[in-house]
């Protein structure tokens, strides 16, 4: 058992090393990519932490003693600093903060299709588009699928060491239970990385579905008072901030910059990928020629039908609270029960 477990951890040792020995420049480029964009997120992030505790202070200006107690990241400056300062070395070349554990993932993309354009890149493809824009969804997707397939091979030959070493000490039992759970523990941090991708994507949507009532009720305001549509979608894409929001902001962009209707409300649809965006991007681009009159009527009824669908989800998410709040309910009322039994069987034991 030992010998073959020995065995198995030398073949994928030799095995990531090969990989990686096979790591090309164009390997390099996505990685530096892939970590540059991470940087630039994490920025974005501190940032709009930034601006959100800026807000709150400025909304308790005068109470100086409840201004002091509100949570500040000092460290934010200098955290938002070294990325930049990493972001400046990769632009460069110097290639030192990449993971080089995931490199030899980016070998097994690269030259094997099945895994490279097989229904799982497709599927990953999908939530980075929604998630990262068309720009740079292959570059995020490339990344994650080099994770999923380089992660596997060193977390399970590290667990399999230290099963064997655990073996090699005499404790069979505790050996054989690292191989077993280790390597399952591995596989399953390694399937959370794609689950968390598309829960992002899961909780995205809901967020969009919850918004839009709101912005196809603006919409409608706004156009029968006289507004033409591309001007109320640029007053409605910048007064708020939110998940739908940005995405109409990035659609208002692209009008601007002479992008044809189609192309930019057909992206709109893309990014948020739910029924109801697009219905009503459909439906503008359908009514393009028409007036505000026959726009603004369609849109009140857009407004109408999401409302009511709305209060249908509320509806329904609270069903689904009450379903979860079950197993926690009956867990207390068995403790009750127990704590209240238990003193009386006690007594009748006594007598």
């Amino acid at each position: 058992m030992l010998i073959i477990v020995m065995v198995f951890v030398t073949a994928l040792i030799v095995a990531w090393l090969i990989l990686l020995s096979r790591v090309n420049r164009d390997d390099w480029i996505a990685a530096a990519c892939s970590k540059l964009l991470e940087n630039l997120d994490s920025i974005e992030k501190l940032h709009l932490q930034e601006k959100n505790m800026k807000k709150i202070k400025h909304e308790f200006h005068g109470l100086a003693n409840i201004r002091n107690l509100l949570p500040i990241n000092r460290d934010n400056k200098k955290k938002i600093a070294k990325l930049e300062s990493d972001n400046k070395n990769l632009k460069q070349g110097v290639l030192g903060s990449i993971n080089i554990l995931i490199m030899p993932g980016y070998v097994l993309v690269r030259e094997f299709e099945v895994l490279g354009k097989g229904s799982l890149h497709k599927k990953i493809m999908t939530c980075c588009y929604e998630l990262y824009g068309k720009k740079y969804a292959a570059c995020r997707a490339k990344q994650l699928l080099a994770k999923l397939f380089s992660y596997p091979l060193v977390g399970v030959a590290a667990t399999l060491i230290l099963g064997v070493l655990f073996m090699g000490a005499g404790s069979v039992t505790a050996g054989t239970a690292t191989l077993g759970i280790g390597t399952v523990l591995v596989l399953v941090l390694v399937y959370a990385l794609y689950d968390e991708l598309c829960d992002r994507v899961r909780k995205r949507r809901n967020e969009i579905r919850k918004q839009f009532p709101n912005v196809v009720s603006k919409l409608a305001l706004l156009v029968t008072s006289g507004m033409v549509m591309d001007r109320a979608w640029k007053e409605t894409a910048h007064s708020h901030e939110s998940e739908i929001y940005q995405e109409m902001r990035k659609t208002s962009e692209e009008l601007d910059n002479l992008v044809s209707p189609e192309s930019a409300y057909g992206n709109f649809i893309n990014r948020c990928n739910t029924k109801e965006t697009a219905k009503l991007a459909s439906a503008i681009l359908q009514n393009l020629s028409k007036g505000n009159a026959e726009v603004g009527r369609l849109m009140k009824e857009m407004a109408r039908e999401a409302w009511l669908e709305r209060r249908h989800m509320a509806k329904r998410d609270a069903e689904k609270a009450n379903s979860k709040l079950m197993i926690p309910t009956m867990m207390l009322f068995l403790a009750i029960l127990i704590m209240l039994m238990v003193p009386v069987m006690m007594n009748f034991s006594g007598i």
